[in-house]
């Protein structure tokens, strides 16, 4: 879940202030994955921007680290580059969850605008539509 953030220029915005400062391409999160191994074989982290999935980075790895207070956490490491998708209504969750091929948003191709071509609503629209399931 990206919250607070408004679009993927914010989401990229954020991510390299993050990247700055971790020294490196790293999401927190507070438990190892179960099926690390089978993420590691190409697995990729989804983005969710206000109620819909938007993008995605490559997952290349983990480690598992403790805090100040001897707490376990794990960091994500993702690829750098984050790769827009077709915008995905996705609940709110908590924890791992893990999509199937078959069930990941495609990705955008290159050059494509923030909304399929020919869309005759404004992405604003389109975004509040697929928020409430309705496209």
């Amino acid at each position: 879940m990206a919250v607070g953030i408004a679009d993927l220029d914010d989401l990229r915005r954020v991510r390299a202030e993050r990247i700055a400062q971790l020294g490196g391409s790293f999401v927190v999160t507070r438990n190892h994955p179960r099926r690390s191994e089978e993420v590691l074989r190409g697995g990729s982290l989804y983005w969710v921007i206000r109620g819909q999935i938007r993008a995605r980075q490559r997952i290349v790895g983990f480690r598992s680290e403790r805090d100040d207070k001897d707490r376990a956490y794990c960091l994500i490491e993702v690829a750098p580059a984050l790769i827009a998708t077709v915008w995905r209504p996705w609940r709110p969750f908590q924890g791992w969850r893990y999509l199937l091929p078959g069930d990941a948003p495609p990705d955008r191709t290159a050059g494509a605008e923030e909304e399929p071509e020919g869309a005759a609503m404004p992405a604003w629209m389109v975004a509040e539509l697929r928020g409430l399931g309705l496209l």
